[in-house]
């Protein structure tokens, strides 16, 4: 076994694929499944480096032994070394552990037997936790996170001589990335924290973890040299794969990072890869392959590297095969409750486009009307009160300048109401039939939030012997003439309600509703 004499540049090609699919955030289920298999990556990788790691000090300290007086204090360096990587690492734990349980842990899926997290698409507890209420004030987790890692990087310089730290930084992987100074984030926390879906912050933390582990291991390597041991070899090789995206569009190109997981300091001049059997070029222990597919579906390639270990000579082989989706670039619109839009009420709109962040979407509407954003990927859209029943409009999405979509939307009025008196049953008791208001119109199986009011109507009563009786009645509430030819009710009465006349939201006129017909019993 042994510890990479650059794990820096390990760990950085480790996070192309997190840091690429982060610019994906319209985040489909394949986006999800990468960070869940980056993420299992990462916590194997810090087992391996943990198992390795562990070996070293009592080696350090049999070496020590062989000049007490100038070596112990390399030796006596060793296990606090370990303390602090995993003082730090239960830190970064303790945070992973408030989130998961935050969001309701795990959940294993009974089909598949794969075991995800709950809350993996929550944007709501990274930005709360991690953030704060004030992203200007740097005073949640993250801030004291930032403040950690150069408080433990710093901690990690100390065991190394004075005179070699300015070269030992190159080897430090606990670093705090100035990237965010170029964005419109408040601070490091805010870059890489808010509104972070669960699913893609637990790979980020648990790649501090790794780095810590890293960072570890090349003091240790160190203090190692130092006593003047022999540095550990790996003696397990696994070939990994970062592609700078999972899934990509028809057309686009295929780009991926391939390399050993751990190597020795000379496997860069001591390796070749291969990818279906033709040979890539390798740089810095770095093979890059790319690739123009054809077609939609899964793809699949196979990867091997040779290494020769520089002391036996011997030659390891190790090969994986690996997959990618592709798949069409498509865009779907959808009104949220129906596939119309209705005049006189707001409908919602949801739009997203598949390779396409929903914040970079841009949706305009070019009928008679408004159309505002809610949030990513969601829409208020209101009709004009010229927009007429019965023509079309169409929604258009649109990004980096490129129209991606367009969907034509029926406009319709609100549908007719049921006008009701009473619990709108044809019979009813003379008491019950006295003691109701007036007609109401309802709007049954309608999603949206709208009110129809009555204008008025006519009321007739049949009274067998008698001559029959009608008034006209002004709104929904009986009142004058017609409330008094109700009160005059007896059984076997017939009375009806008709010329109905109701105002919908949208509405320029009055619309016309059935008659309603009651016997008194």
């Amino acid at each position: 076994m042994s510890i990479p004499k650059q794990p820096r540049q390990l760990m950085i090609n480790l996070m192309y694929l997190v840091l690429t699919a982060l610019l994906a955030l319209n985040v489909s289920a394949e986006i999800f499944n990468a960070f869940r298999v980056v993420d299992k990556g990462l916590k194997k990788s810090n087992s391996t480096l943990d198992e390795s790691n562990s070996k070293i000090p009592s080696e350090v300290d049999r070496l020590a032994k062989k000049d007490e007086v100038n070596l112990r204090k390399f030796a006596d360096r060793a296990n606090p070394a370990r303390a602090l990587s995993k003082e730090f690492n239960d830190y970064v734990q303790g945070i992973i552990d408030s989130m998961v349980n935050a969001t309701g842990g795990y959940k294993t899926d009974p089909r598949t037997g794969i075991t995800a997290l709950k809350g993996e698409k929550n944007k709501d507890i990274a930005t709360r936790l991690m953030v704060g209420k004030d992203p200007s004030a740097n005073n949640g987790k993250g801030g004291e996170l930032e403040r950690k890692i150069i408080e433990t990087r710093d901690k990690f310089l100390e065991f190394i001589e004075p005179a070699d730290r300015a070269e030992f930084l190159n080897k430090v992987s606990m670093t705090v990335d100035s990237a965010w100074r170029s964005t419109s984030k408040k601070n490091w926390a805010h870059f890489n924290f808010n509104h972070m879906p669960l699913g893609a912050t637990l790979p980020i933390l648990n790649k501090l973890q790794n780095d810590a582990k890293s960072t570890e291991a090349a003091v240790l390597n160190y203090l190692m040299g130092k006593v003047g041991g022999e540095e550990i070899k790996f003696d397990k090789y696994q070939v990994v794969s970062a592609p700078k995206k999972s899934y990509i569009i028809n057309g686009e190109k295929y780009e991926a990072d391939l390399y050993l997981s751990a190597s020795s300091s000379n496997v860069g001049t001591n390796m070749t890869a291969s990818v279906n059997g033709a040979n890539i070029p390798v740089s810095d222990g770095v093979a890059k392959y790319s690739v123009v597919p054809s077609g939609v579906g899964t793809k699949k390639y196979t990867a091997k590297f040779s290494v020769v270990n520089p002391v036996t000579n011997q030659t390891t082989t190790v090969e994986s095969e690996f997959e990618y989706e592709v798949g069409e670039r498509s865009t779907t619109i959808s009104a949220a409750k129906m596939n119309v839009l209705y005049k006189g009420v707001v409908n919602p709109i949801e739009v997203s486009a598949a390779g396409t962040s929903t914040n970079l979407l841009n949706v305009s509407f070019d009928g008679p009307g408004t159309i505002s954003k809610v949030n990513d990927g969601t829409y208020s859209l209101s009709l004009a009160n010229s927009a007429k029943p019965g023509t079309t409009a169409n929604l258009i999405v649109s990004a980096s300048g490129a129209q991606l979509a367009k969907k034509v939307f029926r406009i319709k009025a609100i549908p007719d109401p049921t006008p009701r008196f009473g619990s709108g049953a044809n019979k009813m008791g003379n008491g019950e039939f006295k003691a109701q208001a007036g007609i109401q119109a309802l709007l049954e199986n309608f999603d949206f939030d709208a009110k129809c009011d009555i204008a008025g109507y006519l009321v007739t009563r049949q009274s067998k012997g008698e001559d029959l009786m009608e008034s006209p009645n002004q709104g929904a509430r009986l009142s004058g003439e017609a409330a008094r030819i109700i009160s005059l009710a007896k059984p076997g009465n017939f009375y009806m309600f008709s010329n109905i006349r109701c105002k919908c939201p949208g509405d320029e006129v009055n619309r016309k509703l059935a008659d309603v017909v009651v016997q008194i019993q």
